[in-house]
C-alpha cells in the first residue's frame, strides 16, 4: 500500500485509523487523501500555508474531474474537521472553500428486453466441466440478483447461506453502504433458480462448508474482478460496448454493474406508469427495497425514466416524420 509523504503523513494515517475503528472502509478516503498528500508534495507546502486561499488554488490545480476534486476537498475538510475535534489546530481552512460545479451524470440503463440479452449471453456461457460449472452458475446468479432485486455488486458476492431464507424466499442484505440492513422478497424464478444451485451444490459438493451463498472456490466469495469481466465482455457481445461522453455539462457513463442496479430502479418505476398508477408513490418502496437512506435518493430514477421516456417520443416522432 502506497504511503503518505508530505508534512502531514502522520496525521493523515491517524485518521485513516480513526475511521477504520468506526468500520468505515479505507476507500475512496485513502486514494482522496494520497492525491492530496501528494499536491503537498509538489507544492512544497508547510503547516503556515494551510490557509482558503491554499486550498482554492489547489482546487484549480488539480487535473481532475470536478466530481473527483470535490470528492478530494471533502476528505480533507474531514481530515482536518478531525485534527480540530483532536485539538491540533484551531480552525478548518476548509471551511468556507465551495465545491466546483459538477456535470450532470446520466447513467446507462438497460432495457428490461437488454437486461434478458445480458442474462441470457452470461447463461450461456456457465461450463459444463465439473471443475467450472458451480462458480460459472453462481458468477450468474450474481449477475441475476443486480439485474432482478436492484442489488448492487458487493451485496449478492458476500452474502452467506443463512442469508438466504428458504421458507419465504427472502434474502437479507446486511450492513452493506451505510451500514444499512434490509429483508427483502426475491421473484419466484430468481428463487427457484436460487434452489436449482444450492441443490446442484450440495450434490456436487457434499463436503461443501464453504459460508458463502454464492461460492467462489477456496472458502471466498467470488471475485469482484472476475464478475467485471464477465459483465464488460457480455455487454460487448449484445453490440452495447461504448466509452463514456461527455455532452457539454453533461456526462453520459457506459454500461457498468452498477447500470443494472439503476436500470431495476428505472425500469420498476416505468412499469409502474405503464399501469396507470403513481410512480411517485412508489418511491418510499422502492427506497426501502434498495436499501437508500432517504427516498429522495430514489426520486433521482423518476426524472431519468422521464427523460427516457421522452427521447422514446421524440424518436418515434422523428421516425414518423421520416416515414412520410
Amino acid at each position: 500500500m502506497k504511503p503518505f509523504e508530505s508534512i502531514m503523513a502522520s496525521q493523515i494515517e491517524a485518521y485513516l485509523s480513526y475511521r477504520k475503528s468506526l468500520g468505515y472502509r479505507s476507500m475512496p478516503a485513502r486514494y482522496h487523501l494520497l492525491v492530496f498528500d501528494r499536491y503537498l508534495v509538489d507544492a512544497k507546502a508547510d503547516w503556515d500555508d494551510f490557509h482558503p486561499p491554499f486550498f482554492l488554488e489547489m482546487r484549480s490545480r488539480i487535473p481532475l474531474e470536478s466530481r473527483t476534486v470535490n470528492g478530494i476537498l471533502s476528505a480533507v475538510r474531514a481530515l482536518f474537521r478531525f485534527l480540530v475535534r483532536r485539538g491540533e489546530l484551531t480552525h478548518n481552512p476548509l471551511k468556507d472553500v465551495p465545491p466546483l460545479k459538477e456535470n450532470t451524470i446520466v447513467p446507462f440503463v438497460f432495457s428490461p428486453e437488454q437486461v434478458d440479452q445480458l442474462l441470457d449471453v452470461i447463461r450461456s456461457r456457465i461450463r459444463k466441466n465439473e471443475n467450472f460449472f458451480l462458480t460459472d452458475l453462481a458468477i450468474y446468479l450474481v449477475v441475476l440478483l443486480m439485474a432482478r432485486c436492484g442489488m448492487r455488486i458487493s451485496e449478492p458476492v458476500r452474502l452467506l447461506r443463512r442469508h438466504y431464507r428458504r421458507d419465504d424466499a427472502t434474502i437479507f442484505i446486511e450492513k452493506t453502504k451505510f451500514g444499512k440492513n434490509r429483508l427483502i422478497p426475491v421473484q419466484k424464478d430468481v428463487a427457484t433458480q436460487i434452489e436449482n444451485y444450492l441443490s446442484v451444490r450440495e450434490t456436487l459438493g457434499p463436503h461443501d462448508d464453504n459460508p458463502y451463498l454464492l461460492a467462489g472456490r477456496k472458502q471466498k466469495h467470488l471475485s469482484d474482478t472476475t464478475l467485471r469481466y464477465m459483465f464488460h465482455d457480455a455487454v460487448k457481445e449484445i453490440g452495447l460496448r461504448q466509452p463514456r461522453k461527455v455532452v457539454g455539462n453533461v456526462n453520459f457513463n457506459p454500461p457498468t454493474p452498477h447500470s443494472l442496479r439503476h436500470s431495476f430502479a428505472v425500469n420498476t418505476l416505468k412499469s409502474v406508469w405503464e399501469r396507470g398508477q403513481c410512480a411517485q408513490n412508489a418511491l418510499p418502496v422502492l427506497a426501502a427495497y434498495m436499501g437508500h437512506t432517504n427516498y429522495k435518493f430514489t426520486s433521482v430514477y423518476l426524472r431519468v425514466a422521464d427523460a427516457i421516456s421522452r427521447k422514446e417520443l421524440v424518436d418515434f416522432s422523428l421516425w414518423q416524420k421520416a416515414k412520410k
